[in-house]
């Protein structure tokens, strides 16, 4: 339980799911961007393909952890946080 009554399971739920959904909406417009911009950005490539499997995997999946990871830290520790002092500071 955190100090609200709200059980910390929940409000981290709520938190990374919202940062989750907006890192996945920024995912998906990023890699359409970059397989739409493949042509563009060939020239400028050393040794790589511009579709490389392993960059498209791999950047994505580095982001949503980072989002997550982003989203959890400070639900964490705003559910942890007592309602009455957070009242008594403002």
């Amino acid at each position: 339980m955190s100090g609200s009554g709200f059980p910390l399971r929940w409000a981290s739920r709520l938190f990374v799911g919202h940062g989750l959904r907006l890192a996945a909406v920024g995912v998906a417009c990023g890699l359409g961007a970059a397989a739409a911009c493949t042509r563009l950005m060939s020239s400028l490539l050393f040794e790589v393909s511009p579709l490389d499997p392993l960059t498209f995997a791999g950047v994505p999946l580095i982001l949503i952890l980072a989002a997550a990871l982003a989203s959890y830290v400070p639900a964490w520790r705003a559910a942890l946080v007592d309602p009455v002092e957070a009242l008594r500071t403002d």
